[in-house]
């Protein structure tokens, strides 16, 4: 172990089973500057709350699916295969890579060592599925542990599929073992919601997470045609069932932000507040 590595790094979640562990780690400065601009850069990314993050994962006889590109390095014995499983195989995963905006190849390490994924400033969530499913946005997932599937699940009804904002497909993650998730905001901003056979309509698209077991739909939020277009709300994204749905409502937030900018938000939210 390297003490002046770690001792600039926090643990801020961890899952250990079974000769494999997962954890996510957070450098706590960045003093890398030559330079005032630089230094200038790392000022600003220290005072607006972001931080370094990578996930380390620890491998004794296991396994890891990771996304492809997201190996930053690794040391012990290790082997790195494709997970192809031949012709067939390759079809398989070039089609769902199309439907669900995952990469088509999703490389497997396995054996005894420590393995490294790529550090960057986005925010990571760890999970643990017990011969169960979830269903997640595109593009989140990030890796997870050897034995579980990363399939695809298909909206049901028309207008799911159509209207709902999230495509024709998502994936879908099944199996036990630990699991990692690259999400948009921090998990502290992720609202977590266990159903008990209820129903949650959304405005908008920003659910992260639903389990297997929670039924999705895009609903009117009247059931008459001209009711719903008086509401002002229209279509709902609609889930329904027993399980976890996890929604992200400052998602849409930074989003405008991002193309928008302040000024046109706080003016935006003025024009809110003067029709009420």
């Amino acid at each position: 172990m390297d003490e002046k590595f770690y001792s600039n790094v926090n643990i801020l979640d961890s899952i250990e089973k079974d000769g494999f562990k997962v954890e996510i780690l957070e450098c706590n400065h960045l003093k890398g500057s030559k330079d005032a601009a630089l230094a200038e850069d790392l000022f600003y990314i220290k005072n607006a709350g972001m931080s370094l993050k990578m996930v380390k994962v620890t491998l004794e006889n296991s396994g890891l699916i990771t996304e492809s590109g997201a190996l930053y390095f690794h040391k012990g014995n290790i082997e790195c295969t494709s997970g192809m499983g031949g012709v067939g195989g390759l079809a398989k995963k070039l089609i769902k890579s199309k439907l669900t905006n995952e990469s088509t190849f999703k490389p497997v390490y396995k054996g005894t060592g420590e393995i490294f994924l790529e550090p960057s400033f986005s925010h990571y969530v760890l999970m643990h599925l017990e011969n169960e499913s979830i269903v997640v946005d595109k593009g989140i997932f990030y890796c997870c542990e050897e034995g579980m599937e990363i399939g695809v699940a298909s909206q049901k009804n028309l207008s799911s599929g159509l209207l709902g904002g999230e495509g024709w497909f998502q994936t879908q993650i099944s199996g036990t073992g630990a699991v990692v998730l690259e999400i948009p905001i921090p998990m502290e901003e992720v609202l977590k919601y266990k159903l008990d056979n209820e129903r949650i309509q959304v405005d908008g698209n920003f659910a992260l997470l639903r389990s297997g077991s929670v039924a999705y739909s895009v609903q009117r939020s009247s059931k008459q045609l001209f009711g719903s277009m008086t509401s002002g709300e229209g279509l709902l994204q609609t889930f329904e069932g027993t399980g976890q749905v996890w929604l992200a409502p400052t998602q849409p937030v930074y989003n405008r932000l991002k193309h928008n900018g302040i000024p046109q938000l706080a003016t935006a939210g003025k024009n809110i507040d003067n029709s009420i």
